[in-house]
């Protein structure tokens, strides 16, 4: 069944506005390299999205938004993003696609769903942007993907790359350490996202890398590179939402907090707690008087 359906203003308060913008495109977010080179363009901005609302919410003011595997940890409580299933990416997609009007819409392809083959991963991505109507999908891996790359790309879907610390490969690397401190990994991750970008990505993820190798992608790949755990130098920048916003207590080391949602959350939930229970609320103001 399709997840892509249109929800009656009249009855949902998660109904978006009207369109104050137009969505920008794949194609404007590419070309957004040369025009940052000449200094005319301003750098990306990615954030995670997971639901409508919070899509609303960041819509203006992102060039894109990413439906992340992360939301098998942030939403659902994994231990990793390896369990994730398209049928999970696809419905958040198609949520986040809902909620937006300005931003490009990339929806991370899961773990297994991808890998075999480029044929799976055609039926895969093709599946993902059917049923969610998001404009381009994003897989992990460099040299050993460019060949799925080329082909996603030959057939009209836009695969943003992925290359440094890919979570899906957790087990394999052992951990979320940054990557590249050898400069045998260092030489491996910088072919990787030649690879990938050669092969025809719109855009390539560098995550968690020391930031020499950040710079040298940025400054070599024809692409926008996108940064997380990478350089204030690279073409745009990407952090989950929840991170950013202080939902969580923990966060990796390239994160910023700009706020304190978990303790705004927690005191409003005390706050509400103790009315209750004191019989402070409801009030006159939130129930029905007889006519």
């Amino acid at each position: 069944m399709s997840t892509t359906f249109t929800i009656n203003s009249a009855t949902s308060r998660a109904n978006p506005v009207s369109a104050p913008m137009k969505r920008l495109t794949v194609p404007a977010v590419r070309d957004r390299k040369a025009k940052i080179a000449a200094g005319t363009g301003e750098p990306l901005v990615m954030l995670t999205a997971y639901t409508v609302r919070m899509a609303q919410l960041m819509d203006p003011h992102c060039d894109l938004l990413l439906v992340g595997d992360s939301l098998g940890q942030v939403i659902y409580g994994l231990p990793s993003t390896v369990p994730v299933t398209l049928e999970m990416m696809a419905a958040h997609a198609a949520a986040v696609v809902r909620g937006s009007y300005h931003a490009v819409v990339v929806v991370d392809m899961p773990f297994g769903s991808y890998e075999a083959s480029p044929q799976q991963a055609f039926e895969s991505a093709a599946y993902l942007m059917k049923q969610s109507g998001a404009a381009a999908v994003k897989l992990e891996g460099g040299v050993a993907m460019a060949p799925t790359v080329a082909f996603l790309s030959e057939r009209g879907i836009p695969v943003m790359g992925h290359v440094g610390l890919t979570p899906q490969a957790v087990n394999a690397l052992g951990g979320y350490g940054a990557r590249g401190r050898s400069q045998a990994e260092a030489d491996k991750i910088v072919g990787d996202a030649r690879a990938v970008a050669e092969a025809g990505a719109f855009a390539v993820v560098i995550e968690g890398v020391v930031e020499p190798i950040a710079i040298e992608i940025t400054n070599t790949v024809a692409v926008p590179t996108i940064g997380i755990g990478a350089s204030a130098q690279c073409d745009g920048q990407v952090l989950v939402a929840e991170d950013m916003l202080g939902l969580f207590e923990r966060v990796p080391r390239f994160v910023k907090r700009y706020g304190d949602m978990a303790g705004f959350v927690a005191e409003r939930a005390q706050a509400y707690a103790a009315e209750v229970r004191s019989r402070a609320f409801p009030t006159d103001e939130q129930t029905y008087a007889p006519r």
